[in-house]
């Protein structure tokens, strides 16, 4: 009985060494290899805690700058950590699978073996323990371990130039825009400078290049999802508040400003908030998928007559119909007013208006769970 028993429970903690490095091997995978977002629970633990980390020095932190500096290293340091976190879980998993097939060894010595094995040392093989009929079997472990080791280093320094590609991509328009907007961004100086530059017409060639953009961060941003917490190389500029920045200028020019409609802004916006959307989708930010204009929007109506009167004094030429332009805007901000805030809070994003400059009620770092 005592031998079932015993045979049993070898069976069990091979088994449970075996799930445990598919599983991991399978994590690294769905993170890193499969082109498409995929919220993976092992990613998130480990990201969730450095996340709780960097947070509690960053609210130490007396300047945002100096907390721009702190959370700066968040996403780069999280990024070299999963890699050692995955082979610590394959590293125990081995460790398991040969403390069953090698008879008379200690916990220690099949570690020592799994470490040599991974890491491809060779100080210590199958060879130096005692044989039996299982050692052909395991002496395979020892290599198929080995291989896995040196996959998981190439997946982490294959992706680093995808995704640092992609950055470079995103933080081109978004130093450009600087230029058009300030800095912070601001949909009112993007209106009234690009009137005052070049005419409202100038503007279509910007709604056509973010409609890029939106499609391309929508992408990049859930495929190779740490992009969302790498900060811009300037401490004031943020993909976030740029994007929102854009979008309140596109609505601002649909809803209030008096010249003939283009399709390049309906179109900005449109893949301006189906982006942010689907970029929430993934960080399991909830939000109101049907909204109408009746419902509640971060902006005030003061705040939007405010922003039209300054438009007005540059001599952008707005809409007598102020109600109207209201409706229409807020019909608009609608669609991404709740995932827009959500992520400025989730990125730790710099002050700008409309975005950033307001939270939410509810924690969204909570939300992720």
């Amino acid at each position: 009985m005592l031998d079932v028993l015993s045979i049993l429970l070898s069976i069990l903690v091979f088994l449970a060494g075996a799930l445990l490095v598919g599983w991991t091997l399978m994590s690294a995978v769905r993170s890193f290899v499969l082109p498409r977002g995929d919220n993976v629970p092992l990613t998130r633990f480990v990201f969730r805690r450095m996340a709780s980390i960097y947070r509690s020095r960053a609210r130490k932190a007396k300047t945002y700058a100096e907390r721009d500096r702190i959370m700066a290293l968040f996403a780069p340091v999280t990024l070299l950590l999963l890699p050692i976190v995955w082979q610590f879980l394959v590293l125990v998993g081995y460790t398991f699978m040969f403390y069953v097939l090698c008879e008379g060894v200690s916990f220690y010595q099949a570690f020592k073996l799994s470490g040599s094995s991974l890491y491809t040392l060779g100080f210590y093989t199958v060879d130096l323990l005692p044989a039996n009929s299982l050692t052909a079997f395991a002496t395979f472990l020892e290599f198929t371990e080995a291989t896995i080791g040196l996959g998981l280093i190439a997946i982490v320094i294959s992706y680093l130039p995808t995704m640092y590609t992609a950055f470079a991509t995103r933080e081109t328009l978004v130093t450009l825009l600087e230029v058009r907007a300030d800095s912070p961004p601001s949909a009112v100086q993007l209106i009234s400078r690009a009137y005052r530059i070049r005419g409202l017409d100038s503007l279509n060639e910007l709604w056509s290049a973010w409609e890029v953009w939106f499609a391309q961060i929508e992408e990049s941003h859930t495929s190779l999802f740490a992009l969302n917490m790498f900060r811009s190389p300037q401490p004031d500029r943020s993909w976030i508040t740029a994007a929102g920045a854009v979008l309140d200028a596109a609505a601002i020019m649909h809803a209030a400003v008096d010249a003939p409609r283009t399709a390049g802004s309906q179109l900005c916006l449109r893949a301006g908030y189906v982006a942010l959307r689907h970029i929430a989708d993934f960080f399991r930010i909830p939000y109101k998928a049907d909204v109408g204009y009746r419902d509640f929007i971060s902006i005030s109506r003061d705040e939007f007559e405010e922003a039209l009167n300054t438009l007005a004094e540059a001599g952008v030429p707005i809409k007598a119909d102020r109600d109207l332009a209201w409706k229409d805007f807020s019909g608009w901000r609608v669609n991404y007013d709740t995932v827009l805030l959500a992520l400025c809070e989730l990125v730790m994003a710099p002050y700008a208006p409309w975005s950033s400059d307001r939270g939410l009620q509810r924690s969204v770092f909570k939300m992720m769970k």
